[in-house]
């Protein structure tokens, strides 16, 4: 039973498919997709994961109700963390009415202590929207290219950001998330950064974008 869900875990779904825990047969999100012309296949073998997806990333979904309820959603978070995925962990989170009081600290877990990428989403329905973007998106487009809040990370954005002293791949993840553009977090000012990263971090970025080039006078 363990090699089975080993493999289950690393399988990549066909283009168009998406691999979806069967605890998710019945609801809104799966009538959406199917609604999108996305394809299912149902597994019950998945552990943590409700989702894999067509370009080897797969999903935790956090709703609404775990946040509030405070339910064993941190346990699962790390669960996730520590699987033997090759897939690119990617948290959905709902941030709503109801949650958002608890958002930020939900965030903080998510990124800045488990080191995984963080996607807020209004419910299922825009949950379902940006999986079937995903999916229908080859893998090779970023489907959040148009969404200013959220995009999946260009690792060369990534490495990039990496290399400013005192940031390392948690803060990077953070302020790309923040930032829509890599142009916004070079013109953001260190009371912009402060929030996310901390003081020290905040005018370490701030100097290593508005230092004085070698080209210069």
């Amino acid at each position: 039973m363990e090699t089975k869900a080993a493999a289950v875990l690393n399988a990549v779904p066909p283009y168009g498919h998406v691999i979806t825990s069967e605890k998710w047969r019945n609801s809104s999100l799966i009538q959406s997709l199917k609604g999108g012309g996305v394809k299912i296949l149902f597994e019950s073998e998945l552990g943590v994961v409700d989702f894999h997806l067509p370009n080897k990333s797969c999903i935790l979904y956090v709703s609404e109700c775990d946040i509030i309820a405070a339910s064993s959603y941190k346990r699962k978070l790390v669960r996730y963390r520590n699987s033997s995925s090759s897939f690119q962990e990617l948290v959905l989170v709902e941030n709503t009415r109801l949650s958002e009081q608890y958002f930020s600290a939900v965030q903080k877990f998510v990124v800045f202590d488990l080191g995984l990428t963080l996607l807020p989403v209004s419910g299922q329905t825009e949950a379902s929207q940006l999986i079937t973007q995903i999916v229908n998106g080859g893998g090779r487009e970023n489907p959040f290219r148009r969404r200013s809040s959220i995009q999946l990370l260009d690792p060369l954005v990534l490495a990039l950001v990496q290399q400013v002293p005192g940031v390392g791949r948690v803060k990077a993840l953070a302020l790309l998330q923040h930032f829509s553009s890599i142009q916004q977090l070079c013109n953001a000012a260190p009371t912009e950064l402060e929030p996310i990263v901390g003081q020290a971090a905040a005018q370490q970025i701030h100097n290593f974008f508005h230092r004085p080039t070698a080209a210069g006078t």
